[in-house]
């Protein structure tokens, strides 16, 4: 019998300077059969977020890891290599594209945009590692 899981989507700051997407699994090791549980992580603050209709970031860096979980509305993130990924209500990631130790913010390597799409404003929820 296989350990159930979940998959984590994760945007990180690869050993270039450049952000990536990449999934991952989280075993589901706790709990009982009814209700599989993950290990506890750690997390430090949650922090709500509405965007209105036509929001878009300039380019930047996650200054603080840390669970994005889109409420309603839907999130667009793109990457330096024109790569985006489209999150809806009800899905999630893990932002963790902080900028490199002693590197200075270039916008034409590291980072992410991101905006609202769609006809409804976009509300999200941080929950900070």
């Amino acid at each position: 019998m296989t350990t159930p899981s979940f998959t984590q989507v994760t945007l990180y700051t690869d050993t270039d300077g450049r952000a990536r997407f990449r999934e991952e699994e989280i075993a589901l090791t706790e709990g009982n059969p009814n209700a599989r549980l993950s290990q506890i992580l750690n997390a430090s603050g949650v922090q709500f977020r509405q965007s209105p209709v036509g929001f878009r970031s300039a380019m930047h860096c996650t200054g603080t890891p840390q669970w994005l979980f889109i409420l309603s509305g839907a999130m667009e993130v793109g990457l330096v290599d024109g790569s985006s990924r489209v999150f809806v209500a009800g899905e999630h990631f893990y932002s963790a594209d902080t900028l490199p130790e002693g590197a200075t913010f270039d916008p034409a390597i590291h980072g992410h945009w991101s905006r609202q799409i769609g006809n409804q404003p976009l509300v999200t929820v941080f929950v900070k590692s």
